[in-house]
């Protein structure tokens, strides 16, 4: 038998390596608050220094790494709207980077991967394949491309190796999910962290992906408001779709017009939820760089690496709920939420309070247009992570069964992107559509 052990490869030793400086930096800036505190300094001042040191060194690491980090980095991003924005600015900044400095695959490797996966012919398969990758993801890379019929097409590949680097970076992550809540409050990283590693298995089939794809366009052909890319082969390992030019929805946020902004949100909403009741999937994965807007004004739907199998469509309770509550109905409400799970048994919970607490977050469909804004989601934010407001604690009493653990995270995702858009519209017609339960 032999002694040796695996080694692990030097660019994740690097990765781990940035990875482990985080929990030592907040000790040295804990450290470093309580001098300032012997010294005189405020609190709050002390706590707005280190909240600031710490978001720093976050973005530093993250600046640093691929894989895993990408991955948690484009999750948290939907929820940046939540910040302040001399935390978000840096934020953005630094996914940006992330992104767009991300070393691509040699040349040898990509050619290594597509005979591989598509054959030992597989040049015979295109007119064209255009080396220089035209974008970077978590796990790989897109290149531009001419099929063999002439169709303009992206091709993706895997890097190779992308699962294990993925799962250790995620995994040291979780270790010190914590240091994220100085960017995101109230958000519990270390629940995010292992949904992602669950769903890390489905991300990596390419051939799931595309089928999903397939799915979504064949539910959405010839649809006015969403266009899908056809597949047009898939493999474990690499998927060819058509391509498909348009506004990147990242620069609609940045530099948008309004009609840009509340189109490009109005239609993000229709997908949301449209997508289970058509296609039997929800788009699973609400970050920007997923969309465009397309010149004929329709929303581009570009990766489905992240779906949710809702074959019977978005859960009827929801819509009853939510239509409950519009009513303020509080008894009824109540009724629906412990039969469904979100109040665990034996717990003992106002029902108008309950309603309280609803009633700002149901604000946007409460009446025929609302505007998505940071400041109201920073406002919600706050009011449910601030230990001393009773929406906390009435917070920390309602429990999040699993069956709606990645709707609830999507539809706040998606929420977050809303505010990021700043988008105005009719959202409470978008759910008299499409949302079971939610019209009379």
């Amino acid at each position: 038998m032999s002694d040796e052990r695996p080694v692990m490869p030097r660019g994740q030793v690097a990765r781990t390596a940035r990875l482990a400086s985080l929990p030592l930096g907040a000790a040295g800036r804990a450290t470093l608050g309580l001098g300032k505190r012997l010294s005189g300094q405020s609190a709050e001042a002390v706590s707005a220094e280190l909240q600031q040191r710490t978001a720093e060194q976050l973005f530093a690491v993250l600046g640093q790494l691929k894989g895993g980090a990408m991955k948690l980095g484009q999750t948290l991003s939907v929820f940046e709207a939540a910040v302040p924005e001399e935390m978000a600015a840096p934020y953005r900044e630094a996914l940006v980077k992330l992104q767009e400095e991300a070393p691509p695959m040699p040349v040898r490797t990509v050619h290594a991967v597509l005979a591989q996966q598509l054959g030992g012919t597989w040049r015979q398969r295109f007119r064209d394949f255009d080396d220089t990758p035209a974008a970077a993801a978590s796990i790989g890379q897109v290149h531009r491309a001419t099929w063999r019929d002439g169709r303009d097409v992206a091709v993706k590949i895997q890097y190779p190796g992308a699962g294990t680097a993925l799962m250790a970076d995620l995994n040291q992550l979780a270790r010190f999910a914590r240091l994220f809540a100085s960017l995101f409050p109230g958000l519990d990283v270390k629940p995010l962290i292992a949904e992602l590693k669950a769903r890390v298995a489905e991300e990596l089939d390419y051939g799931l992906e595309a089928d999903s794809q397939r799915a979504f366009a064949a539910a959405y052909a010839g649809d006015p408001q969403i266009a899908v890319p056809r597949v047009v082969a898939s493999a474990p390992k690499v998927v060819v779709s058509e391509w498909m030019e348009g506004t990147p929805l990242s620069r609609v946020i940045a530099h948008g017009s309004r009609e840009q902004r509340d189109r490009a949100g109005r239609l993000l909403a229709v997908l949301h939820f449209s997508g289970p009741q058509r296609a039997g999937l929800l788009h699973a994965d609400p970050h920007p760089g997923n969309f465009r807007l397309l010149p004929d004004g329709r929303l581009g739907v570009i990766d489905f690496g992240a779906t949710a199998r809702l074959p019977d469509g978005h859960p009827e309770p929801i819509g009853r709920l939510l239509r409950w509550a519009l009513a303020g109905r509080a008894t009824e409400v109540l009724a629906d939420l412990r039969t469904e799970g979100f109040v665990r048994p034996g717990v003992d919970v106002d029902p108008e309070a309950v309603l309280d607490y609803l009633r700002p977050l149901l604000e946007p469909v409460a009446g025929p247009h609302f505007h998505f804004t940071r400041a109201w989601m920073q406002e919600q934010a706050a009011r449910i992570a601030d230990p001393r407001t009773e929406a906390n604690r009435l917070g920390r009493q309602l429990n999040l069964p699993p069956a709606y653990l990645l709707i609830h995270r999507v539809t706040i995702g998606s929420i977050g992107v809303l505010c990021q858009l700043d988008a105005d519209a009719d959202w409470r017609a978008v759910l008299e559509e499409w949302l079971p339960g939610f019209a009379d």
